[in-house]
């Protein structure tokens, strides 16, 4: 399946807009923290910051605004960006859809909004696609088999990761507390735009547990899928591994409780897994199908297509 200019055209506008948002937010905060270091920091789980502000985005605005980046370019770029413009609207919708229920203003119009550009990007990924039925447009290719079955395996495992992490807080926390986590609430502290993480968690399990399926079957949208997955998973660990850093639980690796250490085994192992995803998908996808038999001789050429591809 192909992608239809207009649609294209409609898709990287959309999210483009995406994009946008996100960039105001985040200069609002980096405006508010004074620092992009301190910023960052937030992101990373340091809430030290707080006494000079409050930040409303969180490290999934910096995923989202990459992410929508990289769709547009790929709108403009590539004919078969469907299934980006597709994940990138997917996976928006998801995380945005907890900010209906929020008490901030700013972050409830946000969230409309963006739904809204979520929701129209999906729709025109769904209407713009078109069988290539001309013999001069390119299939998009699939994973090779072994490196579309090592991301699978990848992702299969970070994704029970997770839900056995969020099974843990259950069980260590009061059901309130759980509940917030979920469909946020007061016990919850959170920036004004993040989702609680307890949905946030579900979003990823769903991401990584599907993405894992099309990379096993070596479906043509794989690619966007699992490259989708492979940054949330790189930039989560990233920010875990930069908060274990910055407070050297590594250098009192006896002194922690087992908790504290199987969350530090998961950071590394997550880097290590979301890593080795965006390689495996990002390399060169399997050869196309050969070609039919030729047409016996004397047949004659066939008429070219209107309009003509650039070099009939």
């Amino acid at each position: 399946m192909t992608v239809t200019r207009p649609a294209r055209l409609t898709g990287a506008a959309l999210c483009a807009a995406l994009a946008l948002i996100a960039a105001v937010w985040i200069l609002k905060d980096l405006a508010a923290l004074g620092s992009p270091v301190d910023l960052a920091w937030y992101w990373a789980g340091d809430h030290h910051f707080l006494i000079r502000g409050r930040s409303a985005t969180s490290l999934t605005d910096a995923v989202l605004l990459v992410v929508s980046v990289a769709a547009v370019v790929a709108a403009l770029r590539s004919r078969h960006a469907a299934s980006a413009l597709a994940a990138t609207g997917t996976v928006t919708l998801a995380l945005r859809l907890p900010g209906l229920w929020t008490p901030d203003s700013g972050a409830l119009v946000t969230a409309f909004l963006e739904l809204a550009l979520a929701a129209a990007l999906i729709v025109t990924a769904a209407v713009g696609r078109r069988p290539a039925t001309a013999s001069y447009e390119p299939l998009p290719t699939r994973p090779r088999t072994g490196p579309a079955v090592a991301a699978g395996v990848l992702l299969c495992v970070t994704a029970l990761v997770v839900t056995l992490w969020e099974l843990y807080w259950s069980t260590e926390l009061p059901l309130e507390i759980t509940v917030d986590r979920f469909i946020g609430g007061r016990s919850v502290i959170k920036a004004a735009l993040a989702p609680p993480p307890g949905w946030l968690s579900l979003v990823l399990v769903a991401l990584y547990g599907t993405a894992a399926v099309s990379a096993f079957v070596r479906a043509r949208h794989s690619r966007a899928l699992g490259l989708l997955a492979g940054a949330f998973l790189t930039a989560g660990a990233v920010a875990e591994i930069a908060r274990i850093s910055r407070y050297e639980l590594v250098g009192h690796w006896a002194d922690l409780p087992t908790a504290e250490q199987a969350g530090v085994f998961s950071a590394f192992f997550e880097l290590l897994a979301g890593i080795t995803v965006l390689v495996l998908l990002a390399g060169r996808g399997a050869p196309a199908t050969a070609p039919g038999p030729y047409p016996p001789a004397g047949t004659p050429p066939p008429a070219p297509p209107h309009p003509p591809p650039p070099g009939w």
